[in-house]
This record gives structure tokens, C-alpha cells and sequence, in this order.
């Protein structure tokens, strides 16, 4: 899969995030290192991490990723102990 080098990754901030199956995984916090952050829940947060090259597309609306919600689950999210 190639990274989609026509994404202005400025412009993604605090916009929507949906992975498989119109998945909802939030709102874009970060993009750095090639990881983008993104946050899902307002009282009891998750957020996700998830690689730059694993997002599909963008329409100026919608940042969306190819992963389901099991991958979120097990593979990008980042685990806070509060």
C-alpha cells in the first residue's frame, strides 16, 4: 500500500476518523513520526496510535484508516493508567 503523499497532514487535526465498516474511531489529535493519534470517548478516553500508511483516504471530512475494530483494540491502542 503506498502512503498517501497527497494528504496535507496539518489539515487533519481534531477532523473525524473512521476505520472498516465506517468504524468510528474519533477525532485526529497528532500526526508525528509517522503515527497518527487519534481519540475516541470524552469521560473515559481511548486513544489510538495508529501508522500513517495505514490510512485510505481523506475528503477534507473524514481521515479514513484500513483497520478494523479488533486491530484498534489489540494493536493501536495506547493503554494509560490513570
Amino acid at each position: 500500500m503506498s502512503m498517501n503523499t497527497d494528504i496535507d497532514w496539518n489539515e487533519v487535526i481534531k477532523k473525524e476518523a473512521r476505520g472498516n465498516n465506517d468504524l468510528d474511531l474519533g477525532e485526529v489529535q497528532e500526526v508525528s513520526n509517522g503515527l497518527i493519534l487519534v481519540q475516541r470517548g470524552v469521560g473515559n478516553k481511548e486513544i489510538f496510535s495508529i501508522p500513517q500508511y495505514k490510512v485510505e483516504s481523506y475528503d477534507g471530512k473524514v481521515l479514513r484508516f484500513a483497520i478494523s475494530e479488533e486491530d484498534a483494540q489489540k494493536k493501536y491502542i495506547k493503554r494509560f493508567d490513570v
